[in-house]
C-alpha cells in the first residue's frame, strides 16, 4: 500500500508541475523549457539564453514554488519505484535491495539538479559560470536516466508478473 500512496503523491505533484509551475516558467521565458525539462542537458550558451529570457516573475515561480514542489515529488518517486522493484523482481533480498536504490540515485541527483539550478537562478545569465552549467547539466542527464531505468524496470517487472498470473491461473487444475 506505501507504494500506492507514494505513487499517488508522486503523480498529483509530478500533474501540478506540469499543469502549473513548469508551463507558467516557460512562458515566462519566452516558450523556452525549464532547466528540469531538458532530459539531454543544456549547454552554457542555452543555460544563458534561458535566464536572460526568464522574466522576473518566473524566477520566483522557478525559486518558489517549482522548488517546494521538487521536494517532495523526487522522494514520493524514488519511494513508489523503489517500493515496486522490490515487491515486482522476482530475486532475492539483495539484488531486489540493489534494484531499489536505482531510484534512489535517481532521487539524489534530482536533488543535485535542484541545487544546481536554484545557484544559477541566483546568479542570472551575467553572473553564470560555465563550470556551473557543466555540473547542473550533469546532475540532470543522470536525474533522467535513473529515472528512466526504475520506470523502465517496473514496466518490465509488471509484464513478468501479468504474465505468471496468466499462466497460472491458465494452467489446468488437477
Amino acid at each position: 500500500m506505501t507504494a500506492w500512496i507514494a505513487f499517488a503523491i508522486a503523480v498529483c505533484i509530478y500533474g501540478a508541475m506540469t499543469i502549473w509551475t513548469l508551463p507558467a516558467i516557460s512562458e515566462a521565458a519566452g516558450g523556452l523549457a525549464p532547466f528540469d525539462m531538458r532530459p539531454g542537458g543544456y549547454s552554457f550558451a542555452e543555460a544563458q539564453a534561458f535566464l536572460a529570457a526568464l522574466s522576473t516573475q518566473g524566477r520566483e515561480i522557478y525559486l518558489g514554488p517549482q522548488q517546494r514542489l521538487d521536494l517532495v515529488y523526487p522522494a514520493a518517486l524514488a519511494l513508489a519505484l523503489g517500493i515496486s522493484l522490490y515487491l515486482l523482481a522476482p530475486f532475492n533480498r539483495f539484488w531486489k535491495g540493489l534494484l531499489a536504490l536505482i531510484p534512489a540515485l535517481g532521487m539524489v541527483f534530482d536533488y543535485l539538479e535542484n541545487a544546481a539550478v536554484r545557484t544559477m537562478l541566483l546568479a542570472g545569465s551575467s553572473g553564470l559560470q560555465p563550470e556551473q552549467v557543466e555540473t547542473a547539466s550533469r546532475f540532470t542527464t543522470a536525474k533522467v536516466i535513473f529515472d528512466s531505468a526504475g520506470y523502465g524496470l517496473v514496466l518490465v517487472f509488471l509484464i513478468l508478473w501479468a504474465l505468471r498470473r496468466w499462466r497460472n491461473a491458465s494452467a489446468p487444475r488437477a
